[in-house]
């Protein structure tokens, strides 16, 4: 499991010690989800990028399947905002790049590559750069690089955001298909209350750099869930936790 405890991060504003985060505990089980939701500057994105090792501590610790973190874990996967692609290297290339950088063999990037092409649906889409994909396109290389990686966490800042509605659910879809064909640890930032409800085992909403709630999701993992009315009941219980005081 993930166990977060006491964690603070701080920065310095005009010579003033201020906190992204204060207090912290979060434990997180091997093999769930968890989406974070909260508003802006409430400390979602710092939480996401002290789990991957990317920021230095104010205090307390992290701990990631049983080991304590320090600096960056090799089998955890980030996927940014703005996805993190190279412009100038293809698809392929793209797909292809921490698994190049670790000097595996060309022949088994290959067969890797291609498996994943066929996972993500992005067949055709090789040879192209990112400025010729669509943001759903880009999003799903961006999961294939860490898919190629055999990632077993995988931390995700707002996927979906820059997506229209429809291509917002269909990345949801392949989220959630993706948790649990690979056995991931999944966490997710969010502002979108749908996508922490669809996507979230355990839900944690933030307010003013700490946790202000955890809620439990029991209908997690039902890919029809949004035509439920147990969707809107959970997205009400969500939207009264963001509002309240």
């Amino acid at each position: 499991m993930i166990k977060i405890n006491n964690l603070s991060v701080s920065y310095t504003d005009k010579e003033k010690k201020l906190f992204a985060l204060q207090n912290i505990n979060l434990t997180i089980e091997k093999n769930s989800t968890c989406a974070v939701i909260g508003p802006s500057g409430c400390g979602k994105t710092t939480l996401i990028y002290a789990l991957a090792g990317l920021l230095e501590k104010e205090s307390g610790s992290i701990e990631i399947f049983g080991e304590k973190q320090n600096g960056i874990r090799k089998q955890t996967g980030l996927i940014l905002q703005n996805y993190g692609l190279l412009p100038w290297k293809i698809v392929q290339e793209n797909i292809a790049l921490g698994l190049k950088v670790r000097g595996e063999d060309p022949k088994v990037i290959e067969t890797k590559v291609n498996k994943i092409l066929n996972k993500l649906d992005i067949e055709g889409l090789e040879q192209k750069y990112p400025a010729q994909l669509s943001g759903g396109q880009k999003q799903r290389v961006a999961i294939g690089r860490s898919l190629a990686l055999s990632s077993d966490l995988l931390l995700m800042d707002e996927p979906s955001s820059s997506l229209d509605e429809i291509s917002k659910e269909k990345l949801q879809n392949l989220i959630l298909k993706l948790y649990k064909e690979n056995q991931l640890t999944l966490v997710i930032v969010t502002h979108n209350i749908a996508e922490a409800v669809f996507l979230g085992q355990k839900i944690v909403v933030m307010k003013d750099s700490g946790i202000k709630d955890i809620l439990d999701n029991p209908y997690f993992g039902d890919e029809s869930l949004r035509y439920k009315m147990d969707f809107y009941k959970i997205c009400l219980e969500v939207r009264k936790s963001l509002e309240k005081e």
